[in-house]
């Protein structure tokens, strides 16, 4: 049966890699590479992502939607101390990291099938977990994840009742060596520091392997849950 993949942030080390490996697989119909930079999307611009949606809604159903969108610097460093809390940096995590994937998934999920598994997932991080927390700070990467978090298992939730077959989740990407990371890799082992291929193959994998009972829940590369 036709379907369609979605790819939000398709520009990013992850989000271009996993454009590759799932137009590679052959498995849909069209797969829909969206951006800032190619086709306008604007995360913390709703009308950018409900023009998106319409696109999409004209074509075949999509079964797949992969938010790989986040900031983590970009003009503000991580906090290191709750003294460097700065609002205008919490609210750009939170609009992007959170809201952004929030305002995807109301315009997205939808467009999901009920007859069948359809999947919706976006990028996560560990330490957007409240019980893994063992160092603090970076306060408002850590705070725009845990949300994130918690908007997805809403999510999965409320899309249960009327797609039982569907899955929604979080990611964790491990460590990839892309933009995002690059000013925060010393220390890192050189067999953690993953290739935007690797580890979009992997997480592809775990997409592969989820089940609506997995639905709500965060889970790393290596396809092990994470810790709310």
């Amino acid at each position: 049966m036709d379907s369609a993949a979605v790819v939000m942030g398709a520009s990013g080390g992850v989000g271009a890699a996993v454009v590759a490996r799932v137009r590679a697989t052959g498995a849909f119909a069209v797969v829909h590479a969206l951006s800032r930079s190619e086709t306008g999307l604007d995360l913390e611009d709703e009308a950018t992502i409900a023009a998106a949606a319409a696109a999409v809604a004209s074509g075949p159903v999509p079964t797949l939607v992969f938010v790989g969108t986040g900031v983590l610097h970009n003009g503000h460093v991580p906090e290191r101390s709750f003294r460097e809390m700065d609002p205008a940096h919490l609210m750009r995590d939170f609009r992007v990291n959170a809201i952004g994937p929030a305002l995807v998934a109301k315009h997205m999920l939808p467009l999901l099938p009920r007859d069948r598994r359809a999947v919706f997932v976006a990028l996560s991080a560990r330490v957007g977990s409240i019980s893994d927390n063992r160092l603090g700070g970076w306060h408002s990467y850590r705070a725009s994840k845990a949300a994130l978090n918690m908007i997805l298992r809403n999510l999965a939730i409320e899309l249960a009742r009327t797609h039982p077959l569907a899955v929604v989740a979080g990611l964790h990407p491990g460590t990839v060596d892309s933009g995002l990371s690059r000013s925060f890799q010393r220390g890192v082992q050189p067999d953690a520091l993953f290739t935007p291929a690797y580890s979009a193959a992997r997480l592809l994998a775990v997409v592969d392997s989820l089940t609506p009972a997995d639905s709500g829940g965060c889970f790393a590369w290596d396809g092990q849950p994470i810790p709310a």
